[in-house]
């Protein structure tokens, strides 16, 4: 396959500089939400060139299907590492934990545990093996020894399913923060960061996604320890001084909405305990669950796992990402408390009606502001805009490979498909995938973005885990075993998403939901991992035989990576 020629190339710059001429009149227009900030302005402008320098250069080196899936497998784990901690960093990190944590105190440390503890799961019973036995996508691994026509559909389902609502939460946190610097409309500012997106996938694969996911994780790393360092001088480097003081905010806050002193003493110090966010037991328990497990069977995490030349690197790329991350969430942590004691006692972050001004997820942004004035605001919501795009950009790579090489050249193919014809309908998925990104994230702009997240983390903790997990471990696992479990976990998973609170409630506007609990995983998860088992157990047919009887093949190539594909280097 030939690179892209510098024609089309040219085309892309001028295809995303529409959006900026859509920029500058909504400036000089009619929007007056926000005065213009220039060196925000000038920061976004630095990272959007930069980026598309990224995906000039990438575009020459994408000569083959290897290079547009997984880079040519030729990454190293330090630099896989870093683009998985890139990738995971999301606007649900950076934006959604430090918002709920202004907004619930210590309840918000759920997510940072949740996402943190998937990953041994990831190091000590996946990751070898995924590089092992897979090749482009996730559904490699799970069909290695099973019929490829079923498993595969289910695979792309539900990769699709998942990677929609998290390409969901994404595109709600850059719309609410380019609206909030620009005094742009969120459906306009939505649809620059689809265009965007669609630019980096459609030229640069999966080499520029993952240079955009290291630059943007060690930007991302710098920006938010220069931040939390900042917050806890401010009260001399001592936790308890800052969380004193925002039991003190929070108390006074109550205070002025009417509240009893009493009252308002209680609700200063809720923000220290559990419950103002997830408040039974069976909510913290499924939601824990879906961000633990959810970890390990996210699509766009999995298929990182693909670009190292070998199983070592691909463990060294977990034991990086884990340490990068965990590192971010305990400054998250003090961010979202930094919020507290700085943004909610300022009124002019704050709108009329005393919330946030561009919304709950906005937190964080405010913070930078009043921690180093415009220019450092710009500096953070680049890199927060940075953070978006690099998620996004590996969701719909994800999706694209779903749709072209586990639809097209798997199953309607059969495995026969001209690479070069591959790569054309992944391309054209790209643009399909931007266009479902942009609709749907003007649908749920109200969403807190960490909260959509961890219903994608539900999905794939009652799909793509129990099937993953099954079909590497288990050798009775069957095709139909496979096919029913996943199926049923992500349908259920899916309809109690619907039903429950945050859409029934929050987006289709009932006044009671009928499914009670914020997370569907823990009934979910157990429906899917059940039914597999039953079903393999009673499967007794002629593809069960042979399924079983691969196993032993499966396990060696698992564990040894004796007779894995290497992806060749460039």
């Amino acid at each position: 396959m030939r690179a892209f020629p510098a024609t089309r190339l040219a085309l892309a710059f001028t295809f995303c500089l529409v959006p900026a001429v859509a920029l500058a009149d909504a400036l000089t227009g009619q929007t007056e939400q926000q005065p213009t900030n220039w060196p925000a302005i000038a920061m976004f402008a630095l990272f959007v060139g930069g980026t598309l320098w990224i995906t000039r250069w990438a575009a020459r080196r994408v000569t083959s299907a290897s290079d547009f899936y997984t880079a040519g497998g030729g990454i190293s784990g330090f630099q896989n590492g870093l683009a998985i901690a890139g990738d995971y960093m999301s606007a649900a990190s950076f934006l959604g934990i430090s918002a709920q944590i202004f907004a619930t105190g210590y309840d918000g440390l759920i997510y940072s545990t949740g996402f943190l503890v998937g990953w041994p799961i990831i190091l000590f019973l996946l990751a070898e093996r995924l590089r092992n036995l897979g090749r482009y996508t996730f559904a490699d691994v799970v069909s290695f020894r099973f019929a490829q026509t079923p498993v595969r559909m289910f695979a792309a389902a539900s990769t699709l399913a998942v990677v929609t609502f998290y390409l969901i939460a994404q595109m709600v946190g850059a719309g609410q923060l380019i609206k909030l610097l620009f005094g742009l409309d969120y459906a306009y500012a939505v649809v620059i960061v689809g265009v965007l997106m669609t630019c980096y996938v459609l030229f640069g694969g999966m080499i520029a996604t993952t240079w955009v996911q290291i630059i943007k994780a060690v930007l991302l790393l710098g920006c938010a320890s220069f931040m939390a360092l900042a917050v806890l001088a401010s009260f001399g480097f001592s936790p308890e001084a800052m969380f004193a003081r925002a039991v003190e905010v929070k108390s006074d806050l109550a205070v002025a909405e009417g509240a009893s002193p009493a009252d308002a003493a209680a609700s200063g110090l809720s923000i220290m305990a559990p419950g103002g966010f997830i408040d039974d037991p069976i909510s913290a328990i499924s939601f824990g669950l879906a961000l633990m497990f959810g970890t390990a069977g996210l699509p766009h995490i999995l298929m990182r796992f693909f670009t190292v030349p070998d199983a070592q690197e691909a463990r060294k790329s977990v034991l990086w990402a884990t340490g990068w991350i965990g590192y971010f969430y305990i400054l998250t942590f003090v961010i979202g408390f930094g919020a507290i004691t700085m943004v909610a006692t300022d009124p002019s972050f704050l709108a009329p009606d005393g919330t946030l001004r561009g919304g709950s997820n906005m937190a964080a942004i405010h913070l930078s502001s009043a921690i180093g004035g415009d220019f450092f605001l710009g500096f953070v919501s680049a890199v927060a805009f940075a953070t978006i795009l690099a998620v996004v950009a590996g969701l719909t790579l994800s999706g694209a490979s779903a749709v072209s090489h586990d639809i097209y050249a798997s199953v309607l193919k059969h495995g026969q498909a001209d690479p070069e014809t591959e790569l054309k309908v992944s391309r054209r998925t790209v643009p399909v995938l931007a266009a479902l990104a942009i609709v749907l994230g003007i649908a749920f702009e109200r969403q807190n973005v960490a909260y959509m997240v961890s219903l994608a983390f539900s999905i794939a903790a009652s799909g793509n885990f129990p099937v993953l997990l099954m079909s590497v471990l288990w050798k009775g696992c069957t095709t139909k075993g496979v096919v029913a479990g996943g199926t049923l976990g992500v349908v259920t998973a899916l309809v109690l998403t619907i039903l429950s609170p945050a859409i029934w409630v929050s987006v289709i506007g009932n006044a009671e939901a009928i499914f009670p609990y914020s997370s569907p995983a823990l009934f979910s998860m157990t429906i899917a991992f059940a039914t597999i088992w039953l079903v393999s157990r009673a499967d007794r047919s002629g593809r069960a035989a042979v399924d079983r009887a691969g196993y032993p093949a499966q396990r060696v190539q698992a564990e040894t990576g004796i007779g894995a594909a290497r992806a060749s280097r460039h």
